[in-house]
């Protein structure tokens, strides 16, 4: 007698399958190793200025200096070891776009379903926030928010939440929907049972499979959008490092021939945001094996 696969089984088996998906996800482990490890496994501390010497600024990969250090990526014009700084980049750019996806993702996922469930004026207030949000670019109005707030982590990541909210509210709403009208809805409603425990226990757990690609797409997306904002200025400051603003500072020195420091905290970026894709993607398939090919 054959034993049915639980979910988390068939996502093992799935990602083995597919070595595509399996190199992203190995790559995506890496990276947030070296993220929740950086102050462990970085050469210096690269935001701490009793261990920067300026004498060292703008040294090609793989310079030396006379304490024995060795510069694997060069440094930067503070003379900032680039590795350990993009190890604490790393950081604060997943740090961000992880606690912006879930704060958005916890009022979207509440406005969704109180749309879907009680609909109405309710939910035609709410679709409609979402449809005058939805309607601007996203790195517009995180530019407006930003200018008024200022920079700073918190900032950021309120002004990220703003602009991704609706996308789970819209989401969460069309899968409620479909549930709210099936048989086992409309039993529980027969039964009187409360409306938290309907929407609670009932209705979110079969509306949580779409949302988990949602989100994990929004993962890279917003760490995209904090990096480009943070290039522009306008993200982080200058004592909060992420790779946006590392790109940033080398930017200026990239027609001097100065590549790498640019070059590198933007190859870690493209790194990140690709392994999250690569995840996103085969989750999508295995939630839905409809679409897989």
């Amino acid at each position: 007698m054959s034993v049915e696969e639980t979910p988390l089984q068939r996502i093992v088996v799935d990602f083995s399958e597919n070595r595509i998906a399996l190199a992203g996800l190995a790559l995506l482990v890496l990276v947030l190793l070296i993220a929740l490890l950086a102050p462990l496994i970085s050469p210096q501390n690269p935001y701490d200025l009793a261990q920067l010497d300026v004498m060292d600024s703008r040294l090609p990969p793989g310079s030396g200096t006379s304490a024995g250090m060795t510069y694997w990526l060069g440094t930067d014009d503070q003379g900032r070891d680039m590795l350990s700084a993009i190890f604490y980049g790393l950081r604060t750019s997943i740090f961000v776009g992880v606690a912006s996806t879930l704060a958005a993702l916890a009022i979207g996922l509440g406005l969704g379903l109180m749309a879907a469930y009680f609909g109405g004026l309710l939910d035609a207030l709410i679709m409609r926030l979402a449809d005058i949000q939805l309607s601007f670019p996203a790195i517009l109005i995180a530019l407006v928010l930003l200018a008024v707030l200022g920079q700073g982590v918190d900032k950021i990541i309120f002004a990220l939440v703003a602009v991704q909210w609706a996308y789970y509210a819209r989401t969460v709403r069309a899968s409620a929907l479909v549930e709210r009208r099936k048989e086992y809805i409309e039993a529980a409603t027969g039964l009187a049972l409360s409306h938290a425990r309907i929407v609670f226990r009932h209705l979110l757990p079969n509306c949580l499979p779409p949302l988990m690609v949602v989100a994990t797409v929004q993962v890279a997306s917003a760490i995209a959008l904090e990096a480009t904002l943070s290039f522009l200025g306008l993200g982080l400051p200058i004592t909060e490092p992420s790779l946006g603003l590392l790109i940033s500072n080398g930017f200026t020195y990239m027609l001097s021939g100065k590549y790498w420091i640019s070059f590198f905290p933007g190859i870690a970026l493209l790194a990140t945001i690709v392994s999250i894709n690569l995840v996103a993607d085969q989750l999508r398939d295995v939630l839905n094996p409809r679409l897989q090919t």
